[in-house]
């Protein structure tokens, strides 16, 4: 990998180790500050480390948009809040765009795919169930539709594991699955009526999300 990576991986590093600690400190504004470069540094690492010959335009279009739904949940309001679930619902799609290039279905074990696949998609609905009474209505069958097209997204990072099972769709999978936990995380945290039902709200959905997206990045950087 060229320097330039290293460089882009430290900055990914310390910008994340920054921005968790100010949420571990819930301090809203520094949170801010640091939250729209996390994304921005690991688009460089992944842009410096890949293999120009087989560089993905589609996962730097997955990371940008969920850069763009980082910035878009940085503001307050339903508004902003929903701006920021369509942008990362298209970083769903595409990650899933990822995953579908390296998945031979005629490999997929269909008897372990489908049973987990209803363990995300009953998990997301008891989700919303948990946060449906503070949520405003016309929220919550998007907001089930946006954490069904993530478990989606886990399911063929599943089958892209089950197809080609190594280190790198691995991690891409435990990517997935953080990221996942990550949505869940942050719509108990935004509108559960137990605000403290998440233990050190904000940490915990961020730590949850970068380790999740940087595993994805890494897994598929190693697969190419």
């Amino acid at each position: 990998m060229a320097i330039v990576s290293y460089v882009f991986l430290a900055l990914f590093f310390i910008s994340s180790a920054v921005h968790l600690y100010h949420s571990w400190k819930d301090d809203s504004k520094k949170r801010a500050i640091t939250k729209p470069m996390l994304l921005l540094f690991l688009i460089g690492f992944y842009v410096f480390a890949a293999d120009k010959s087989n560089i993905s335009v589609v996962l730097i279009v997955a990371l940008a948009t969920s850069w763009l739904g980082d910035v878009l949940l940085i503001p307050k309001g339903n508004g902003w809040f929903t701006a920021g679930g369509i942008s990362f619902l298209i970083s769903h799609l595409t990650f899933i765009a990822v995953y579908v290039t390296n998945i031979d279905f005629a490999k997929v074990n269909w008897f372990i795919t489908v049973p987990v696949a209803i363990v995300y998609y009953f998990i997301a609905f008891k989700i919303i169930m948990a946060v449906k009474a503070n949520t405003p209505k016309i929220m919550v069958v998007p907001m089930y539709l946006y954490l069904l097209a993530n478990s989606t997204m886990n399911v063929f990072a599943l089958m892209q594991l089950l197809c080609n099972p190594c280190l790198a769709t691995a991690l891409a999978y435990a990517g997935a699955i953080l990221f996942f936990a990550s949505d869940c995380t942050l719509f108990l945290v935004r509108y559960h009526e137990n605000k403290n039902i998440i233990f050190k709200r904000h940490f915990t959905v961020m730590l949850t999300y970068v380790l999740g997206e940087f595993l994805i990045t890494l897994g598929i950087l190693l697969l190419k």
